[in-house]
């Protein structure tokens, strides 16, 4: 990787923010122990192809992704905590290329001969799969950020709000920059089992219309064009959940914005 580095700046800078979004993770306490994980998509940024590529650890994906053949990715490794990622990214996230028609692919880590200490995410499947959709439909976006925010898990555990609707009406309702910054809103996906098949097609279907997905009692993904970008979208949602639970904690019901408010908000900043 270090020859990589070496001659792409782009790369080194993606490098840089990548650690400036794990250590704001952990100081927002959305990063406990070993939790959340970022994926870049860096094609762009690789300047040369690695020497002896065939020499590094070869990995056989459980699903074929075709539309991501020969693409690279930097991806955060499982077991890592997002602090230390913060302090030293090159030991808790590596460079991935997909190859053999998306079906496999090789870690381009420090160690060559076959010998890597290093293992993607454990929601590798769940990021391949939405960066396929984001290939599918030709878009822009090139981050995942999944992450853990307290408030928005809690809100999850609350049962009438276990409706997407109600959930995002909620959100809108708190605050006004809600809606400007995220109008279409959150996709929500049921409490599934982490790490399956299953869970990252439900993620996927719900990317189709919506920027950021939450997990039922477990966390939530962003996707975005740039990493501070996908950071502001969690972080204006965990804003609203946060206004909500103090109104409560203060034993009052938040009133909320009402919908005129908000189809005003929407007329006043051209949000169809």
């Amino acid at each position: 990787m270090n020859d990589i580095l070496k001659s792409s700046q782009g790369l080194r800078t993606v490098i840089f923010d990548v650690s400036k979004i794990g250590d704001f993770l952990w100081k927002a306490g959305w990063a406990e122990r070993n939790a959340g994980n970022i994926t870049v998509r860096v094609d762009e940024f690789v300047d040369q192809e690695p020497r002896d590529l065939a020499d590094y650890p070869l990995f056989t994906l459980n699903e074929f992704y075709p539309e991501l053949n020969d693409a690279y990715f930097l991806v955060t490794g499982t077991g890592k905590r997002m602090r230390d990622l913060a302090r030293d990214p090159l030991k808790n996230a590596a460079l991935i290329k997909i190859i053999s028609a998306g079906s496999e692919y090789r870690i381009i880590c420090e160690n060559q001969q076959g010998v890597c200490d290093f293992r993607p995410t454990s929601e590798l499947p769940t990021h391949l799969a939405i960066h396929r959709l984001i290939a599918k439909r030709k878009s822009e976006e090139k981050i995942i950020i999944h992450t853990h925010p307290t408030e928005l898990i809690a809100m999850t555990q609350i049962a009438e709000l276990s409706d997407e609707h109600k959930f995002n009406s909620l959100l809108y309702g708190m605050h006004p920059e809600t809606i400007l910054v995220i109008p279409d809103g959150v996709g929500l996906v049921k409490y599934e089992t982490p790490g399956t098949q299953h869970i990252a097609l439900q993620t996927v279907d719900k990317f189709k219309d919506h920027a950021v997905v939450v997990w039922e009692k477990h966390g939530c993904f962003a996707i975005g064009r740039d990493l501070e970008e996908t950071f502001d979208l969690i972080d204006v949602l965990v804003k609203s959940a946060k206004i909500f639970f103090q109104v409560k904690s203060a034993g009052y019901h938040p009133e909320g914005l009402r919908t005129e408010q908000l189809l005003d908000l929407k007329r006043a900043y051209g949000i169809d």
